[in-house]
């Protein structure tokens, strides 16, 4: 069984086990986050929603927050006398798949 959930304004699709990256959440690690953004419900019976499915839960455990590689900017114009470098590190949650709830 397996489910696409909405989270961070992109589409993932999970299943029981599965360890997945998201953009970052407010909660602390080793605690409980419930999805109930279900877009799809795949396996047997498929349950798609509309635009999300009812009554449909993914449960994840957190187990950490931190931030992703080092990616750097540079901005350059030939002639101009004008460099600038800039870097950015994407925060994220890292999460177990735990369960996957159809009611």
């Amino acid at each position: 069984m397996y489910a696409i959930i909405e989270t961070g304004g992109k589409q993932v699709k999970v299943e029981i086990g599965q360890e997945i990256f998201v953009e970052k959440l407010e909660v602390e690690a080793e605690e409980t986050y419930t999805f109930d953004k279900v877009l799809m419900i795949g396996g047997d019976k498929t349950k798609v929603g509309k635009p999300y499915v009812k009554n449909a839960t993914v449960t994840a455990k957190v187990i950490k927050n931190g931030k992703g590689p080092k990616i750097v900017i540079y901005k350059y114009e030939p002639k101009k006398h004008y460099h600038r470098k800039n870097g950015h590190r994407q925060p994220y949650t890292k999460l177990t798949i735990t369960d996957i709830n159809v009611e």
